[in-house]
């Protein structure tokens, strides 16, 4: 290698290792605002979208999707979600609520908005994502549980609020998971 690239390379070098030390005192002064009313800086928005996007992908390539277009699994979807999605992705119908306008980020409003594909879905609900305030429901609820809550995600852009109400209102109502929580939870 010639002389010319060596000093390249080292300055490269110098340069990345200048680059992670600015950084590294920017995070360690607390300079970086973390509060969920201030907005995150483009890169960094940027960034956790990314790592977000690639990570469910990533994970959800392993997931075999069932049959979804049982009805009474649509029901059964319909009624938790009612009962544990619609605080932060609302119901059809359903006006913002007080909880949403302070997240961030904002949960998107799934029946204007509903997951790309069945896997990744049920990758995101059963293991939630971290620094969002999405839960890991699988801690508390079995993949069939989950794999009714996609299948009624499939119906929601669909569902005027009459037709989700009638839906919620057909299945055998959400029940408690309490004899099914992970060691060490208590209610």
């Amino acid at each position: 290698m010639s002389k010319s690239a060596r000093d390249v390379l080292a300055g490269i070098g110098v340069v990345c290792l200048a680059l992670a030390t600015l950084a590294i005192v920017y995070l360690a002064t607390g300079f970086y605002n973390v509060g969920a009313d201030s907005d995150h800086t483009g890169l960094m928005r940027f960034a956790l979208a990314t790592v977000r996007e690639r990570s469910v992908d990533a994970h959800a390539d392993d997931v075999t999707v069932p049959p979804l277009d049982n009805p009474k699994m649509i029901a059964d979807g319909a009624s938790d979600y009612d009962e544990m999605c619609t605080g932060c992705h609302l119901a059809p119908g359903m006006a913002e609520n007080e909880m949403r306008p302070g997240m961030n980020p904002k949960p998107p409003v799934l029946a204007k908005d509903p997951p790309d594909s069945p896997a990744e879905a049920f990758w995101v609900i059963k293991h939630g994502i971290k620094m969002t305030g999405m839960p890991a429901w699988g801690v508390t609820h079995s993949d069939a549980e989950i794999w009714n809550i996609v299948a009624f995600l499939n119906k929601l852009p669909e569902l005027s609020p009459q037709a989700y109400r009638a839906l919620v209102a057909s299945s055998n109502g959400h029940h408690e998971h309490d004899d099914s929580l992970a060691p060490g939870m208590k209610m």
